[in-house]
């Protein structure tokens, strides 16, 4: 079928989030940081904030379990900009080029105080006919709530819709309510992949 809309998640699409930005300041060994964002701010953990629990709640509550890293949790929110790289150029070019021709739509897991500090610093989150943030609805990908939203808000036919995203459990969730879903692994891959739905790139 034919695409319309296309949908785009952020962290690791266009915007290069990554922990380890960060906490390679932090610690002095690659092992003791993979051990400290595995066993202690775990993914799980970041989760919570993702789903609109506050980062001062969410830092306490692991600092209670935690409080030999007392420190290290803290700076998840106070140096949290550090985790972020930068916009990932090809994708962004991406975007705009799409932008120009189909209406786009954000779907995004991010914390909604932390949404509201990175939406100033990109112009490009202007392009976006609409955007649906996690922290704010308090739902999270993949559960297919979150997607529900997108669709109901904006009106939007999965069916006509490509979706990409870098987490493999959320295309699967997008390829069950019937998206075209695209992993994304480059913005070089996804640009041939849209291609090869007859989505007109140029």
């Amino acid at each position: 079928m034919a695409v319309k809309t296309i949908v785009f998640d952020f962290g690791g699409v266009l915007i290069d989030w990554n922990p380890r930005y960060l906490y390679r300041k932090v610690f002095q060994s690659e092992t003791e940081m993979e051990r400290f964002l595995t066993e202690v701010c775990a993914p799980e953990w970041n989760e919570q904030m993702d789903k609109g629990k506050p980062f001062k709640q969410g830092v306490a509550e692991l600092t209670a379990l935690h409080p030999e890293y007392a420190e290290q949790i803290a700076l998840f929110d106070t140096r949290w900009r550090e985790m972020c790289a930068g916009e990932i150029a090809g994708s962004v070019d991406l975007l705009r080029r799409l932008a120009k021709k189909y209406p786009v739509y954000g779907l995004t897991n991010w914390s909604a105080e932390k949404f509201d500090v990175t939406y100033p610093e990109h112009d490009f989150f202007k392009l976006f006919k609409g955007i649906v943030v996690s922290g704010v609805e308090r739902e999270i990908k993949p559960d297919p709530r979150l997607f529900e939203i997108l669709i109901e808000r904006y009106g939007i036919d999965p069916a006509q819709t490509v979706f990409t995203d870098d987490s493999p459990r959320n295309i699967e969730t997008a390829e069950r309510l019937g998206f075209q879903a695209i992993r994304f692994l480059s913005p070089e891959q996804l640009e041939t992949d849209l291609r090869a739905k007859g989505v007109a790139v140029d």
